[in-house]
């Protein structure tokens, strides 16, 4: 996965815009694990979609598209309860005799 630096943005400055994923080796290399499994089941879903896509595939692709979605619900609901939930980070005093 790819690193991201962090750093704040300058007065006037805008935030560049993230670089849009484009496919499953671009998600692996710089994306995070949901763009990943984001780009795995819209090319499942491709492939689901297709006519000639074998009758012995289906049951074990719809299975997968199942099972992706489940965990990128998952990751979005960690996502949103990690930014609702504020850490209380306030100072407390200092106990010598905590060491």
């Amino acid at each position: 996965m790819a690193k991201r630096k962090l750093r704040a943005v300058q007065p006037g400055e805008r935030a560049p815009r993230p670089k849009k994923i484009t496919s499953i080796l671009d998600a692996t290399e710089n994306g995070t694990r949901l763009d990943e499994l984001i780009m795995m089941r819209r090319r499942i879903a491709r492939v689901l979609d297709l006519d000639d896509t074998p009758p012995r595939d289906l049951a074990s692709l719809t299975r997968r598209q199942v099972e992706i979605s489940r965990e990128i619900e998952a990751l979005q609901r960690q996502a949103d309860e990690e930014a609702t939930h504020d850490a209380d980070t306030s100072d407390e005093e200092w106990s010598a005799e905590a060491i």
